[in-house]
C-alpha cells in the first residue's frame, strides 16, 4: 500500500478524517438552496451557467439587420456569379423559391469590391471599411440557411426558431437560463428602427410560453428612450418608494399563485422605482468624452441614430443587462434592408447608417475588455437572391447567407462556406 494512503482505525477517527468533505457537501447543498430561494424571490436572479469553466460571455447584443442584407453584396464574394452575370441560372445550381422573380429572370452580378482584411485575410465588401478593420476579431458564417421567404415567417424563426409566433425569443430564453445581473435595469432590451414596425412586430421578441417576467422592454426610439424617469415635483424618493410599497403590499394580498402576468407587472412596478434611480445616467451620452461619441458616429449624418443605439448597447451591457437587440430598418420595403428595386441604393444607404456604429461597438468593447464576456451577433432573416429582380433588384433568399458573431471569449477568425456554391 503507498505510504501516502493511510487506514481509519475506528469510527472516530474516521469521522474526523471525513469532516471537511462532509462541510463541504452541506456547503453546496446550502448554496443550492440559497439559489433556489433567490430564483423564488426573483426569477430574473442571476444564475450560473450550465458549463461555468467554458462560458464566458455574460451578455449579448444582437444586431439585427431588418429586411435581409444581400451575402452577396457583403461579406460572401461570388466570382462565378460576376462571370454569369445577364445569363440564366444554371440547372446544376438546383431550384429556388422566390416571391417576384419571374421565372425568365437573369443572374445579377455584383458592383461590390472585396478585398482581404487582417491576419485572418477574411474578404469584406466595400460596403463595410470600417467592420473590415475589426475582422480578426470575427468569425463570419457562410452557411445560413431558412426555412421560410418571407419577412413574417423569417423573422420568427430567426428570433424563436419557429416560424408561427407563441414560441419564447432567443432574448427570453437567455434570461430565462441565466437571469440578469441588473437589479436597476432591464434584462432584455429591443430597441427598434425609429423609421417603423417590423413584418413579424413585436411577437418576435416575447417570452411565449415563458412566464411574463422574461418578456422584452421595449425602448423608444430617439434620445429619450425611456420616459418619465425624473420624479414629479415635491416628491422626493422616499416617498415614492413608500407609494410603491403599499402598491405591492396591495397587489400581493390578491396576487394568484400561478398568476405569472400580474406578478411581471408587480415586478415592473419595481424596477421602473429603480431605473428612476440609475437609468437617467445611463442614458445621459453628454458625459461620454467626445472622442468616443466620434468614434460612433453621433451628433453627424447619417450615422447618429444608430451610433447612439451602439453606444447605449454598451452601457447597457456594461450596467449588467444581458440581451440588447438594435434593430437596423423599420417601415416599409426599402426602409429596411429589403432591396427589391435597387440593391446599390438601397445597401449604399443601409450600410452608411450602420458600418460605423457597429465597428465603434466592437472597438469600444474590446478596448474596455467587455468583448471578453459578450457575444455580438450581426445578421438578418435571410439573404438575397442571386437572380435579378427587375433590372436592379434582388429578392429574398433563404437558402444560403451570411451572419457573423465576435466576442464572447471564443473570438477566432472563421469562415463557413454554404455548400461550396458560388451563387
Amino acid at each position: 500500500m503507498p505510504e501516502h494512503i493511510r487506514l481509519t482505525r475506528n469510527r472516530r477517527e474516521f469521522l474526523c478524517d471525513a469532516f471537511c468533505g462532509f462541510g463541504a457537501l452541506a456547503y453546496a447543498a446550502l448554496l443550492h438552496q440559497e439559489e433556489a430561494r433567490a430564483a423564488s424571490i426573483n426569477p430574473l436572479a442571476p444564475k450560473r451557467p450550465h458549463m461555468p469553466d467554458k462560458a464566458r460571455a455574460r451578455s449579448v447584443i444582437f444586431l439585427f439587420m431588418a429586411g435581409g442584407p444581400s451575402h452577396i453584396e457583403t461579406f460572401d464574394p461570388k466570382p462565378l456569379l460576376n462571370k454569369l452575370s445577364g445569363q440564366k441560372r444554371p440547372e446544376s445550381f438546383g431550384e429556388a423559391k422566390y416571391q417576384f422573380i419571374s421565372p425568365d429572370a437573369k443572374l445579377l452580378g455584383t458592383r461590390r469590391v472585396f478585398k482581404k482584411y487582417g491576419k485572418s485575410g477574411i474578404e469584406v465588401s466595400d460596403l463595410f471599411p470600417h467592420t473590415a478593420e475589426c475582422i480578426d476579431d470575427i468569425a463570419v458564417i457562410r452557411s445560413c440557411h431558412g426555412d421560410m421567404v418571407v419577412h413574417s415567417a423569417a423573422q420568427y424563426q430567426l428570433f424563436t426558431g419557429r416560424v408561427i409566433p407563441g414560441f419564447p425569443s432567443m432574448g427570453s430564453w437567455v434570461i430565462y437560463g441565466l437571469g440578469s445581473e441588473s437589479e436597476s435595469l432591464p434584462a432584455y432590451v429591443v430597441m427598434p428602427d425609429p423609421k417603423g414596425a417590423l413584418e413579424a412586430g413585436q411577437p418576435m421578441y416575447l417570452n411565449g410560453f415563458l412566464p411574463a417576467v422574461y418578456q422584452p422592454t421595449m425602448f423608444r426610439t430617439g434620445k429619450r428612450p425611456v420616459l418619465n424617469l425624473d420624479l414629479p415635483e415635491g416628491v422626493s424618493l422616499g416617498e415614492r418608494r413608500k407609494t410603491l410599497d403599499l402598491i405591492r403590499a396591495l397587489d400581493e394580498a390578491n396576487l394568484a399563485e400561478d398568476d405569472t402576468e400580474f406578478a411581471a407587472r408587480i415586478s415592473a412596478y419595481d424596477l421602473a422605482f429603480k431605473m428612476q434611480t440609475e437609468a437617467p445616467a445611463v442614458f445621459d451620452l453628454s458625459n461620454e468624452p467626445q472622442e468616443t461619441l466620434d468614434l460612433y458616429g453621433v451628433g453627424r449624418t447619417p450615422t447618429d441614430d444608430y451610433g447612439r443605439r451602439c453606444l447605449l448597447a454598451r452601457r447597457l451591457v456594461e450596467k449588467g443587462v444581458r440581451f440588447v437587440c438594435p434593430v437596423s430598418g423599420g417601415g416599409p420595403g426599402n426602409m429596411q434592408w429589403d432591396a427589391h428595386e435597387d440593391i446599390e441604393e438601397n445597401h449604399l444607404r443601409m450600410a452608411a447608417q450602420t458600418d460605423r456604429p457597429v465597428a465603434a461597438l466592437l472597438k469600444d468593447l474590446k478596448a474596455r475588455g467587455l468583448l471578453e464576456t459578450t457575444l455580438v451577433v450581426w445578421g438578418g432573416e435571410f439573404g438575397r437572391s442571386p437572380e435579378s429582380q427587375g433590372t436592379k433588384g434582388r429578392d429574398h433568399h433563404n437558402l444560403g447567407f451570411t451572419m457573423w458573431m465576435a466576442g464572447g471569449g471564443r473570438t477566432s477568425s472563421a469562415t463557413c462556406t454554404w455548400g461550396g456554391k458560388n451563387a
